[in-house]
């Protein structure tokens, strides 16, 4: 009798499992900062130096000339050079969690980088360069790459609209993927992500929670809402003020996590409270401490002058026992609607 084939022909592994690299890019888009930008390109070479220290950093810069600006203030953050690596490549923004690779594992657990399509959110006209990113800087990691298809269309996808445990569950939204307002993928319904994730991802769950936050601009990316910790275990983002908007609509996603079994148990659920609302210029930015990545050593947190900061510190430490916790003020980044989870791409090893 024939063995059946499985369409399971790749593997996304989990954030925790191990890098050889993180994926960022420099900031230049000061319309994505209107009136803090002078703040933004600090915090970037933070983020970059803090993870130098443990692997290495492909950063896409535009040119020469600001090479050696950034440089200098790598060095000032007493970053590791000798970790970073600078890429020529033109960005129209700096979230390469959606225009960036997403790496996937084939059967032989070699690398693969996948390119899915990016049209700006379905929400931005300025996305070209940013779309052709992947395609630019393949030569620069030992990996095939890929265009996932699905019934012979290319499909729109972003990094933060999924979250995996690496062994066949896969956190998304229904506002994200299946909304008809910023409509990724016109064709595609519930079942055809379905079978794109088991596909691609290797998927043998999909978890679809309702909504996302207020203030995402994404409407409705996964990475501020839950996200994996470890293969059975999610932090989920929960609101306790009854009138604030997103207390109904985490409510309901908590709801719908509970029901949930893996392996004939239920999954493990820590509550992570959201900060008091942030408004810049009368715009509430969509603040949350989901938004973290976790590296080989550390996991970066962003924390906002929270009175709950020091909170979701401690809970972090009791989670990520081998890894050190780095809090990262994101009170400004946050003012481009995404945060450090946001602006970060990893290739496994």
């Amino acid at each position: 009798m024939l063995k059946k084939k499985s369409n399971k022909l790749y593997r996304m592994p989990a954030e925790w499992e191990k890098q050889n690299s993180t994926l960022i890019g420099w900031p230049y888009n000061e319309k994505d900062w209107p009136n803090r930008f002078e703040n933004i390109t600090d915090i970037f070479a933070k983020i970059i130096s803090k993870i130098s220290h443990c692997q290495k950093v492909r950063v896409l810069i535009r040119n020469n000339g600001s090479r050696k600006v950034i440089k200098s203030k790598l060095k000032t953050c007493n970053g590791r050079l000798n970790n970073i690596q600078f890429i020529y490549c033109k960005t129209d923004r700096v979230w390469m969690r959606d225009s960036g690779p997403i790496f996937i594992k084939d059967e032989k657990n070699k690398n693969i980088l996948s390119n899915w399509k990016f049209n700006g959110w379905a929400k931005y006209k300025n996305y070209k360069n940013d779309d052709r990113v992947n395609f630019k800087i393949k030569k620069y990691y030992k990996s095939k790459i890929i265009s996932p298809k699905y019934k012979k269309k290319y499909i729109v996808l972003e990094g933060g609209s999924i979250d995996v445990n690496g062994r066949g569950l896969l956190l998304t939204t229904k506002e994200c993927l299946l909304s008809k307002i910023q409509q990724r993928n016109f064709s595609l319904k519930r079942n055809d992500y379905n079978n794109i994730f088991k596909k691609f991802f290797g998927i043998s769950k999909t978890i679809w929670l309702n909504k996302g936050i207020e203030g995402d601009d994404t409407h409705g990316h996964i990475d501020d809402i839950a996200r994996f910790v470890n293969y059975n275990k999610i932090f989920i983002a929960f609101e306790n003020n009854k009138k604030d908007k997103n207390y109904k609509k985490l409510n309901e996603n908590f709801k719908i996590l509970k029901k949930i079994k893996f392996k004939s148990s239920k999954l493990k659920i820590k509550k992570i409270p959201m900060p008091s609302p942030i408004y810049i210029d009368n715009i509430r930015v969509p603040a949350s401490y989901l938004n973290f990545y976790i590296t080989n050593k550390f996991v970066l947190l962003p924390i906002f002058n929270d009175a709950k900061d020091n909170l979701v510190i401690n809970i972090f430490k009791k989670e990520f026992k081998n890894r050190k916790i780095v809090p990262i003020d994101c009170s400004d980044l946050i003012w481009g609607f995404g945060a450090i989870h946001c602006i970060t791409q990893q290739e496994p090893k």
